[in-house]
């Protein structure tokens, strides 16, 4: 077990690494092409590949890590993410349709990634141990999310102290050095020797499974429709806010939530117990309150400033209880010998949500401004909990 711990340790870090350079990179993006001229749909269109990519990858990456094991998809990640970042550096390449070509290779990177460091834990924690394997999904997605803040607003600074080359450049030494500690370092496989997953099972059969996925996937379309383009867009153009102070808003969201999600096993009470499909339906519902008093607010008339910051700090407390129930359930109902496909497919599900909003997030605010993306919001929340209660009354 003490090894395990150490390994977990290592594909902790090795997470945390990878996650602060994605989280710089999509700030650095998002920031850097506004400042060229680009609409919020074309800045939205730069994500598109980044998000299809993240689909196929969750698809077939859990199948090479069944089949190939883990180290392999972990590492594989590392290193197309560090070879992104260099060609993107290259600033005479620089276009519409070669930013999406690698942000594909970062999304492909990104899912390799994260599939294999939360499946690695249904390998580390001892069977039907469901509290410490909430507790350790937890601390592994919560600490990401905080880190991934962190790297929202480590992008606008080292956007705005160092430029968008050097940025670049910073970001994959760091990240390389990381995946050479980790590769020295991580003494387990993470490789099943007694199953081998065959091709044609790269889709999940388990009902469970399928309805975990499809309400993760409207969960993180209703988070992306205003978060990803439309809300710092908003912030920019509409409140005049400057590029750093839209970065640390955005970095203390993702930072909030993090934090939030770490200490949720505490915070919903499960200290020797766990969450079910029940908790989700419950913690939904009570995320449905987030867009709903945004709208109220903003059909009262109240400073659109105060409302936009203050329902984003509520939505991310209740939105990081949501994704650490989920978190949680897909690994608890993964099959063990064969977790890396349910849990592909599960992230699949997830990558397909993010692609939607990031779609929606940037038509949406184009076509009829921020306030749409509120209530759409409002509508795909909704769907969660429609399919978290058919969840519910299956396996609870």
């Amino acid at each position: 077990m003490k090894q395990n711990i150490k390994d977990y340790m290592w594909i902790t870090g090795s997470y945390w690494g990878f996650t602060l350079t994605d989280g710089a990179l999509r700030m650095l993006v998002v920031l850097y092409f506004h400042q060229l001229g680009y609409s919020p749909l074309e800045v939205a269109s730069l994500f598109l590949f980044y998000e299809f990519f993240g689909i196929v990858t969750n698809l077939f990456g859990g199948w090479l890590g069944a089949r190939f094991g883990l180290k392999t998809t972990l590492f594989s990640g590392l290193a197309l993410q560090v070879l992104a970042l260099v060609l993107l550096a290259q600033t005479q390449w620089l276009s519409v349709i070669f930013v999406m070509l690698m942000q594909a290779i970062s999304g492909i990177a990104k899912d390799l990634n994260k599939m294999s460091a939360k499946t690695a834990i249904k390998q580390l924690v001892p069977e039907n141990d469901g509290s410490t394997l909430f507790k350790w999904v937890s601390i592994l997605t919560g600490s990401k999310n905080a880190l991934k803040g962190i790297g929202f607003f480590l992008g606008g600074v080292l956007l705005s102290v160092f430029g968008y080359q050097i940025a670049l450049y910073i970001m994959a030494s760091g990240l390389f050095l990381v995946a050479i500690l980790c590769a020295l370092n991580l003494k387990s496989s993470l490789k099943s020797n007694k199953y081998k997953a065959k091709f044609s099972e790269l889709f999940s059969k388990s009902d469970s499974i399928n309805l975990l996925s499809a309400a993760r996937f409207f969960l993180f379309s209703a988070r992306d429709v205003w978060f990803v383009v439309a809300l710092p867009v908003f912030l920019i153009s509409e409140l005049n806010w400057h590029h750093s102070s839209v970065g640390t808003l955005m970095a203390a969201w993702v930072v909030l939530y993090g934090i939030v999600q770490s200490i949720s096993p505490n915070l919903l009470g499960f200290k020797t117990q766990h969450p079910s499909a029940n908790t989700a339906v419950k913690s939904a519902l009570t995320l449905l309150a987030a867009p709903l008093s945004m709208i109220v607010a903003n059909y009262l008339g109240l400073s659109a400033q105060g409302v936009v910051v203050i329902g984003l700090l509520f939505f991310a407390v209740v939105f990081a209880i949501n994704s650490a129930v989920h978190s949680f359930l897909i690994v608890h109902y993964a099959n063990s010998d064969n977790a890396s496909l349910d849990v592909g497919f599960y992230y699949m599900a997830n990558a397909s949500g993010r692609l939607l909003g990031t779609i929606l997030s940037g038509v949406l605010y184009q076509q009829y401004g921020f306030q749409s993306t509120i209530w759409t919001s409002f509508i795909l929340i909704a769907l969660c909990v429609l399919i978290s209660l058919k969840l519910a009354r299956k396996v609870d």
